[in-house]
């Protein structure tokens, strides 16, 4: 049963995970709003929404793709998963400290949303968070990784790569969508303004718990 409890654990939270950037307004549902509202037809907030996701998606592909590929050296995982640990841990701590948004975010227009989208989540460490959880994932799938060609580990560990982007971004999409329907067509621009909190503290402090707790698991 354990087993199972942890894998679920897993997925549950790709998913929390997913919600929790879809919501967070620095991921850009505000924008998608905006969009509707400048052009008034409300296809132009799905429309936009369509495209952060899509970005959303390759950023989180272009992190974890790499990572499948060393699933081949099976006799490493153990090694690899503390290091993704590590990292993530590393990553919010200086975003703890370095709370500055990267300069180059700025020249991105709000038109380009795919880029834009792309860009935030790879700055903001949004696919690295992944990683842990995605390697614990592999680690559950992959029962006798020590006597599997390196191929089986490969083709695998890609397929779970695709199959973790997609949902978290299915969950990005559908949390942050509903944010920004609800924002459009019922709370209105006052909510808009309100509702451009500051997350960046809590969001370094989640790198940091999401990395110790893969830590901790692996040893």
């Amino acid at each position: 049963m354990e087993p199972i409890a942890t894998t679920t654990a897993l997925w549950g939270a790709v998913v929390a995970s997913g919600i929790y950037h879809g919501v967070n307004p620095g991921m850009g549902w505000p924008l998608a709003v905006s969009a509707a509202l400048m052009e008034r037809r409300e296809s132009f907030l799905y429309k936009a929404v369509a495209a952060l996701a899509l970005g959303h998606l390759a950023a989180m592909a272009a992190i974890l793709l790499p990572f499948a590929a060393l699933l081949f050296l099976a006799a490493w995982q153990t090694e690899i998963q503390i290091g993704a640990a590590c990292l993530v841990i590393a990553l919010g701590a200086g975003l703890l400290i370095w709370r500055r948004h990267p300069r180059f975010l700025a020249r991105v227009p709000p038109s380009q949303l795919v880029l834009w989208s792309f860009l935030v989540a790879t700055a903001h460490g949004a696919g690295l968070m992944l990683v842990p959880i995605y390697l614990g994932i592999c680690r559950t799938v992959e029962t006798d990784a020590g006597h599997a060609a390196a191929g089986i580990l490969l083709q695998n560990g890609i397929v779970v790569a695709v199959i973790v982007a997609v949902i978290h971004t299915l969950a990005m999409t559908l949390s942050g969508g509903g944010v920004a329907v609800l924002v459009y067509r019922w709370l209105g621009l006052k909510f808009l303004t309100r509702s451009w909190f500051n997350l960046d503290v809590v969001w370094a402090l989640s790198l940091i718990l999401v990395g110790a707790v893969s830590l901790v698991m692996v040893l």
